[in-house]
């Protein structure tokens, strides 16, 4: 291979390199302005006052008389996510035990390391065993 080759080939593998990298910074800036810098983010309350503020086109008196009721409807709403996940939760655990009895050990332990890879994800630790879920016959 003569020496043109060579520089032409290794001038080749940087524009490549620089093109990778300019690319990887738009899609890179892109990313941040979406995710962190994002209007929608932020407590409930911000986001419905932004959002009414803007469809509205309210004034800032406007939008000061509204706050508080902005301020308890997100409150009430918060509550309501809370107390829907822990009913979903108590659901699920309740139609696991009973779809244990009908399960093989080897399953009713599958279904445990279900629970906790779920529990793990959400951030809690699970509350049964694969014991718990034996059926009360087989004791």
């Amino acid at each position: 291979m003569n020496r043109a080759l060579q520089w032409k080939l290794v001038a080749g593998f940087i524009l490549v390199f620089v093109a990778g990298a300019i690319t990887g910074a738009f899609v890179g800036a892109s990313h941040v302005r979406n995710h962190v810098f994002d209007p929608h983010r932020g407590m409930p309350s911000e986001r419905m006052r932004r959002w009414i503020r803007h469809e509205l086109n309210l004034t800032p008196e406007q939008v000061a008389k509204i706050s508080p009721v902005i301020d308890k409807a997100s409150v009430q709403l918060e509550s309501i996510r809370m107390e829907t996940g822990r009913r979903v939760h108590e659901t699920m655990e309740q139609a696991h035990q009973e779809m244990a009895a009908s399960l093989t050990d080897e399953q009713r332990a599958k279904l445990h390391e279900i629970e906790a890879r779920h529990a793990h994800r959400r951030g809690l630790h699970p509350r049964l065993s694969p014991s718990d879920h034996e059926e009360p016959d087989s004791q």
